[in-house]
């Protein structure tokens, strides 16, 4: 502070040479600043003098003078250095958690919000272990809800996926929107900072003055990034990484990315504009962009990395979560950044979201493809439901939680509808009856489609044609209940299209049971039974006993094979039993009726008639169940 009387330039002098560090023990051991406010005031004050005595013509030229400030500034800096270092503290862990954000105060709480979160994403798929051509990965979970071994189907899927050290740093902060600036020095040492950058500035000592807090301020910033998790890697290290540690990665990076732009930066930010707003143009901002824009670079270097690193299905979910937090970010990046010396850091941003999108519309292009190319041609056993089905479900589902973003992001009409249309090996769509659907339900129809196409190919693999229906019937009503599971994904396919999967999936069992139950109910008929020459003339007993025993044998069969058939559902498997029950049941009572008597009125009866009707009500209950049966079917006494 400068005294109302100013110092002749002798006793200036005396007192900057005083304090000369090359020249003094004790100058060197002790700090002016960490002493008594009178000694730092007539410090300051000294210096002033100097510079004034510089600025007069008559002694400017003086070396009296320029060996006195040039120890002054010598001085000045160490003093800058020191006190900067001094209250450089250790930020607590509050401090550095965003308050839009979620809030851990150790790294036992995130872990188990981790791990919480990542529950809840495997709760819509449970493991398999097959392999699949949709992922690179060779350790990565399935969006496969059900079977732990299915065929070669799509299995090897996708994951859904600080330091203590107290603190004297005053928690006050301001607040603009979301960014919330703490206050990293206390206020009576910004006084000091000030205080010098004021004269080192002046004296032409700005180069100094900025190397000397950005190299301080940075080494704060790397350490507040070390207590976030926030790693030194390269773009080439990041995209070395398996995806599995990637996936962690992102999610702290997210934590990260918003207290480090709305928080640390902010707040470093604001410490420039408290000591330097005001001393000389713009070298707030140039100190500011020391201090930061390595560390911010290091920052969405990471994100830049995984916005440009290889596409596949399983990074779609964190590359969006990714694009969300970062648009969410970029109005608080324009405020932080919003010189035009830190531009560059805006750019970058921008930029990086805008592949972040490009690579998400890439993604779901390509993931379209990979349904529509999936290899398996091994039927999966009891025509049940395929992995592919089960996968490309519960991923659409997924999607459909993006739904507001992928709206912005995904703008056109699938280009592989009019790629393949014409091609008999490719499904074709006409999308015109699609017409006020947004390209993102465009999008999820389509992928439903082509998902149903590749099912049909596979049915093609059972040799057994009632199998291959009821394939058919399995998955299309898998993917039946997973739309209407899903309120957004059902709003956003609707309600006209889901009538016509229902339908498909209602032909399919119609189409099965004519397949099975034709050729059985056939030998129920009256047709050649009767001896020729009248019908008074009576009933053939050897054309009856061949006509039972063929429907013994032919039930039997089908008895026998479809018990291992599996419909998972209970629901659809009890009500496709009561079908063939309310055409076997009472075909069989009615022809048994009719001619009961003459069988038995023979020799050997229960050689032809094997099996009462409750016999065959309880067989019924046998079939879709996935598991073998005796060979003979249970018989009550007759």
């Amino acid at each position: 502070m400068e005294s109302p009387e100013t110092l002749p330039f002798e006793t200036a002098e005396k007192i900057i040479l005083r304090w000369d560090s090359t020249a003094s023990e004790e100058a060197r051991e002790k700090m002016i600043f960490d002493g008594d406010r009178q000694e730092v005031d007539r410090y300051l004050q000294a210096v002033d003098e100097i510079q004034r005595s510089m600025s007069s013509a008559s002694i400017s030229d003086d070396p009296k003078v320029n060996c006195a400030l040039q120890i002054a500034m010598a001085r000045l800096e160490d003093e800058f250095r020191n006190i900067l270092i001094s209250h450089t503290n250790p930020i607590e862990a509050d401090s550095l958690i965003d308050p839009t954000s979620l809030h851990f105060t150790t790294p036992e709480d995130e872990e188990d919000h981790d791990q919480q979160q990542q529950q809840q994403q495997q709760d819509a798929a449970a493991d398999s272990s097959s392999s699949s051509s949709f992922s690179s990965a060779s350790k990565q979970r399935h969006l496969n809800d059900g079977d732990s071994s299915e065929a070669d189907g799509c299995a090897n899927l996708f994951r859904f996926n600080s330091g203590d050290g107290a603190s004297s740093v005053n928690s006050s902060y301001r607040s603009t929107s979301s960014i919330r600036e703490i206050d990293l020095i206390p206020s009576e040492a910004v006084y000091d900072l000030r205080s010098i950058a004021e004269r080192m500035i002046s004296s032409g000592y700005l180069r100094e003055c900025i190397q000397v807090y950005g190299s301080v301020r940075k080494s704060a910033v790397d350490a507040s990034f070390r207590r976030l998790g926030i790693e030194k890697l390269s773009i080439g290290d990041v995209q070395r990484l398996e995806w599995e540690q990637l996936e962690a990665k992102i999610r702290r990076w997210i934590r990260a990315a918003k207290v480090c732009v709305r928080t640390l930066f902010a707040s470093e930010k604001k410490l420039c504009e408290q000591i330097f707003d005001g001393v000389g143009t713009a070298i707030d901002d140039a100190c500011f962009m020391e201090t930061v824009k390595g560390p911010a670079i290091q920052l969405f270097n990471f994100a830049e990395a995984i916005s440009i690193s290889r596409r596949s299905p399983e990074k779609l979910f964190k590359i969006l979560d990714l694009h969300d937090a970062l648009m969410d970010l970029i109005p608080d990046i324009d405020v932080v950044f919003d010189s035009k010396s830190s531009e560059s850091i805006r750019i970058q941003a921008a930029e990086i979201l805008s592949r972040l999108a490009e690579a998400a519309r890439g993604i779901l292009s390509e993931f379209e493809n990979a349904v529509l190319r999936e290899p398996s041609k091994v039927p999966v056993p009891g025509g049940t439901i395929h992995p592919l089905t089960r996968y490309v479900m519960n991923y659409i589902s997924l999607i459909s939680d993006y739904k507001q973003t992928l709206n912005e992001l995904i703008v056109s009409k699938p280009s592989t509808g009019s790629r393949y249309s014409g091609d008999p090996s490719t499904p074709d769509m006409d999308f015109t009856e699609l017409e006020g659907k947004t390209p993102l339900a465009i999008h999820l129809i389509w992928i439903i489609v082509i998902l149903q196409f590749n099912l049909d190919g596979k049915s093609k693999h059972y040799k057994d044609a009632s199998l291959s229906h009821l394939f058919i019937m399995n998955n299309v009503h898998y993917i039946v209940q997973k739309v209407r599971g899903s309120p957004e994904l059902r709003q956003m396919i609707g309600d006209e299209y889901l009538k016509r999967l229902t339908g498909k999936f209602r032909q399919a069992a119609t189409s099965y049971q004519r397949a099975t139950w034709v050729r059985v109910l056939y030998c129920l008929r009256d047709e050649g039974l009767h001896v020729s020459g009248g019908f008074s003339s009576g009933v053939s007993r050897s054309a009856l006993r061949e006509r039972f025993k063929s429907f013994n044998a032919m039930f039997e069969e089908v008895h026998r094979t479809q018990a291992v058939w599996l419909i998972p559902d209970s629901q659809l498997r009890e009500e496709l039993r009561i079908s063939i029950s309310e055409k076997l049941i009472p075909a069989y009572r009615s022809f048994l009726g009719r001619f009961r008597s003459h069988i038995e009125s023979g020799r050997h009866p229960e050689n032809y008639i094997k099996y009462s009707v409750e016999d065959l009500e309880d067989a019924v209950l046998d079939f879709f169940e996935g598991t073998p049966v005796s060979q003979h079917l249970r018989r009550r006494s007759q």
